[in-house]
């Protein structure tokens, strides 16, 4: 992209968030200036209903590509700047036509906004003014006003006038941690890292809980569960993630000779653990990447047996959404090709033949109260260790253990 001044963030659903409006507002504006850190010649300012990236000569390139991925960013516009002036917008608009190398007959509009009142011309007058030479400049464009391939827009403001004709789409949602804190259990297959973005994406600040049964889990299953962890922090800035010793807890399950139930017995220990580290974390919901009728974990019978391990609420982002659907989103946000590597996780082993899709919560709660589960949950929760995890960054440590020093 050629001589572009500046890029226009055209922010989603904030906009409907009323007296919250300029709190998301400054989260999105901080959310931007971090992540345009390593491009120090960029310049962000903010508008109430819209914020500007001034380049300073930064690639355009480099700085739409980590702006897609700002939560509550609907639109990324390339804009040229120039003063308000006829002849300054004309060839400003002349120019931008120019970098689209028309090659073959083209349909086009032009749309002009005058935001400036004070403007010598009305709106319609300039769709004119400016529409002529450009069509003059470019004989293979034809008028177009319902569906036109190249749309060129124009806003004048007082004191410059802005011309642009592409909206570069945007991740959209809510500002990054504006709805709260939330912990998403975190697989290492296709499912829950998309349920992790889906949640971050409605404004929910996530912290990944992941079950690992050493030695029956293998030290590269974890690695593909950091990485996974930190695909997310792409999106966030930062993640923790939480890893919880499951060996223990999964082994006792073998002994009850109730191998149908293995399944839901785990879940529901699994949502103890979460709830606990929710607790110390002061997360207000869990999240799991469970698809309605996908497994047999995952009927409306068991998804029921299970939650009643918990009082937090159960988020399920994807609970309606079909696996193809969901491969699609994995792919578009880089978690797929880590989720299909052949690492085991905790959730595949000691699986029953024939798992049972209707669970009896009165009998899974006989089992439990035989196993002595609340020792074993809190070792699990005493010697999880927690990670922290940035964007791109090594691995760093915050903790062996989470205790209440660390909190």
């Amino acid at each position: 992209m050629q001589n572009i001044d500046r890029l226009i963030l055209r922010l989603g659903e904030i906009t409907l968030k009323g007296k919250n409006r300029s709190r998301f507002e400054k989260t999105i504006s901080e959310h931007v200036r971090a992540v345009l850190r390593p491009y120090p010649k960029a310049h962000v300012r903010r508008e109430y209903g819209r914020m500007y990236v001034e380049t300073g000569g930064e690639s355009v390139e480099a700085l739409i590509q980590v702006l897609k991925n700002v939560f509550g960013i609907m639109d990324i516009i390339p804009v040229k700047q120039t003063l308000p002036q006829l002849d300054e917008i004309i060839a400003a608009a002349v120019e931008l036509i120019g970098e689209q190398q028309i090659d073959q007959l083209t349909t086009f509009k032009v749309s002009v906004k005058r935001v400036w009142k004070e403007f010598p011309h009305s709106s319609q007058d300039m769709n004119h003014l400016v529409g002529s030479p450009v069509l003059r400049a470019y004989p293979l464009l034809k008028v177009d006003v319902r569906q036109p391939q190249i749309e060129l827009r124009v806003e004048i403001r007082d004191g410059a006038a802005y011309i642009y004709s592409e909206l570069i789409p945007a991740v959209g949602g809510f500002p990054r941690g504006s709805n709260g804190k939330a912990m998403l259990l975190l697989s290492g297959g296709i499912d829950s890292p998309v349920a992790g973005w889906q949640s971050m994406r409605r404004g929910l600040e996530v912290e990944c809980i992941h079950f690992h049964s050493y030695p029956f889990t293998s030290e590269r299953a974890k690695e593909k569960v950091v990485d996974l962890t930190r695909v997310l922090a792409g999106y966030a800035g930062v993640v923790k993630l939480h890893v919880v010793p499951f060996t223990e807890i999964q082994t006792a399950f073998t002994t009850t000779g109730q191998d149908n139930l293995m399944i839901t017995l785990m879940r529901r220990a699994m949502l103890r653990i979460a709830t606990r580290i929710a607790e110390q974390q002061k997360g207000l919901a869990l999240i799991t990447g469970e698809s309605l009728g996908q497994v047999a974990s995952q009927t409306l019978s068991s998804m029921n047996a299970i939650e009643r391990a918990t009082e937090l609420p159960i988020l399920r982002p994807l609970v309606m959404t079909g696996k193809d659907e969901i491969i699609q989103i994995a792919k578009e946000i880089g978690t797929y090709d880590l989720s299909i590597l052949p690492y085991e996780d905790c959730c595949t082993l000691f699986i029953p033949k024939s798992p049972t899709t209707n669970p009896n919560l009165r009998i899974i709660e006989k089992v439990e109260s035989f196993l002595e589960l609340t020792p074993m949950i809190e070792r699990a929760v005493e010697q999880t260790e927690v990670l922290t995890i940035e964007a791109g960054s090594p691995l760093q440590l915050a903790s062996t253990a989470i205790n209440e020093d660390w909190f």
